[in-house]
C-alpha cells in the first residue's frame, strides 16, 4: 500500500472547500441579463443567511438562502429598485438579516458593542502592565 503524503490531503482538502463556497449560487438561478444578476449577487451578498448567521445568502448553500437570493431575483424581474428590495427583507426579518445594520436607536450596541471591548481591554493591559512593572 503506498503511502499518502501530508500535502495530498491538504490538497484533498482544499479542493473539497473550493468547489463547496464556489457552487453556492447555482445555475439555475442566474438571470439572463448581465446587469441584472449582478445586481442581484451585489444584493445577495449584503443579506445574512438566517440559518448560517455569519455568511451572506450569496455565500450559503443552506435552502433558506436559495430560497431568498430566487426572491430577489424575481423582485428584480418585478421592477424593484434596491432599497425596496432591502425594505421587504428588513419588514420581513428585521435588521438582523442585513450583514451591516444601520445605526439606529435599537442597533446602537451592535455598532458600539465591538469598541467598548477594545476599551476594556485596552485598560485591563495597561492595569496588568501597571502591576508587573511594579513587582
Amino acid at each position: 500500500m503506498k503511502k499518502i503524503k501530508l500535502y495530498h490531503y491538504l490538497a484533498g482538502l482544499f479542493i473539497i472547500g473550493f468547489t463547496t463556497f464556489a457552487l453556492s449560487v447555482e445555475p439555475e438561478e442566474f438571470m439572463k441579463d448581465p446587469k441584472k444578476e449582478l445586481r442581484a449577487r451585489e444584493i445577495s451578498k449584503n443579506i445574512r443567511c438566517v440559518v448560517c448567521q455569519n455568511q451572506s445568502i450569496d455565500d450559503s448553500s443552506a435552502q433558506l438562502a436559495k430560497d431568498l437570493r430566487l426572491l430577489i431575483r424575481q423582485k428584480i424581474r418585478e421592477g424593484s429598485t434596491d432599497e425596496q428590495i432591502y425594505n421587504f427583507l428588513t419588514k420581513r426579518y428585521g435588521d438582523f438579516i442585513l450583514l451591516n445594520p444601520p445605526l439606529k436607536t435599537n442597533t446602537i450596541f451592535l455598532w458600539l458593542f465591538p469598541f467598548v471591548l477594545l476599551l476594556i481591554g485596552f485598560f485591563v493591559i495597561l492595569k496588568h502592565h501597571k502591576k508587573s512593572k511594579i513587582n
